[in-house]
């Protein structure tokens, strides 16, 4: 089995898209990726642009021979949207690649009016009807019942995790459950992981308690205790303080408990969390996401000027 994770916030874009190859399938979960649009009154920065950009790119490519597609839920992060921004991943780009793949999607009943929409949106446009894939199995693919996005209380609705299994090699994607609910850990321990692909909690927000945040370090210490490789990544590392919560929860847990950029092998590159930092760095002229927006040629002129590699 390979794992390759193409976005998440340690690489630099909001997202958890991941393409898992088995010797009968090549499988694209949660193939969208986005940037906060605003953040202490900034749009991206221009190197947060290039990052989404090239993670775009890696996505495009792997959608052109994927077997099945898997869509957790209907945020914009983690789907092609037929109405992207311009820091999004357009539907017009893949809807060739997605209609020839199989469609594994969470169903729409429990979700927001914004998120049915997006569904039937995505639907029409490739006019086809999704395999709500909750509770089935399939080959080597299994797919949980919801469970809550975040808070079992919250407003984020519910997602859908995703069972891979090759061998004695068993990967989850457990996409945006936030380690704020209990049951939802328990499935995932039920299945017997390997290797979890998962959101931590979203320490950047002040709404979140001591009290949560406590519980969602326990929950973590109790599924990396039960797996060789636990990575957090998403919500959590929109923020430096998220990324020392990631580091003392890999020394508590004596387990090997990392965020996608160390399992992939690259340098941590939490440009959500240095957005202001970066503006301090490298000022953006005024009128610079108009003209990206117009053409996209803006970018290389900006980061050749401002000598950005990236």
């Amino acid at each position: 089995m390979r794992i390759d994770i193409l976005g998440a916030e340690s690489l630099g874009v909001r997202g958890l898209c991941c393409v898992v190859e088995t010797g009968e399938c090549k499988v694209v979960i949660d193939p969208g990726v986005a940037l906060g649009f605003r953040r202490h009154g900034l749009l991206p920065h221009p190197v947060q642009v290039a990052a989404s950009e090239r993670t775009r790119q890696k996505i495009k490519g792997v959608l052109e021979d994927a077997t099945d597609v898997v869509i957790s839920h209907y945020h914009g992060d983690h789907i092609p949207l037929v109405d992207a921004n311009p820091y999004q991943l357009s539907l017009e780009g893949v809807a060739d690649s997605l209609a020839r793949a199989r469609l594994w999607a969470k169903g729409t009943a429990d979700l927001s009016l914004n998120q049915t929409h997006r569904a039937r949106a995505l639907a029409e446009r490739l006019n086809c009807s999704f395999t709500v894939a909750e509770g089935r199995a399939s080959g080597c693919l299994s797919f949980s019942l919801p469970v809550p996005h975040g808070r079992v209380s919250g407003r984020g609705g519910s997602v859908m995790m995703t069972r891979i299994e090759e061998g004695s090699d068993v990967f989850v994607h457990a996409s945006d459950i936030q380690m704020l609910d209990d049951e939802a850990v328990k499935q995932i321990i039920a299945w017997q992981p390997s290797v979890v692909l998962v959101s931590g909690p979203p320490i950047y927000l002040p709404s979140l308690s001591p009290a949560e945040q406590e519980n969602a370090l326990r929950r973590t210490l109790e599924l990396a205790r039960e797996v060789k490789v636990l990575i957090l990544d998403h919500h959590l590392l929109r923020s430096k303080k998220g990324e020392r919560w990631l580091d003392h929860a890999s020394s508590l847990s004596g387990h090997h408990v990392i965020c996608a950029a160390d399992f992939m092998g690259c340098r941590r590159t939490l440009l959500e969390a240095e957005r202001i930092t970066w503006y301090k760095k490298a000022p953006v002229p005024a009128g610079w996401h108009e003209a990206y927006a117009r053409d996209g040629t803006a970018l290389e002129t900006y980061l050749s000027m401002n000598n950005i590699r990236l």
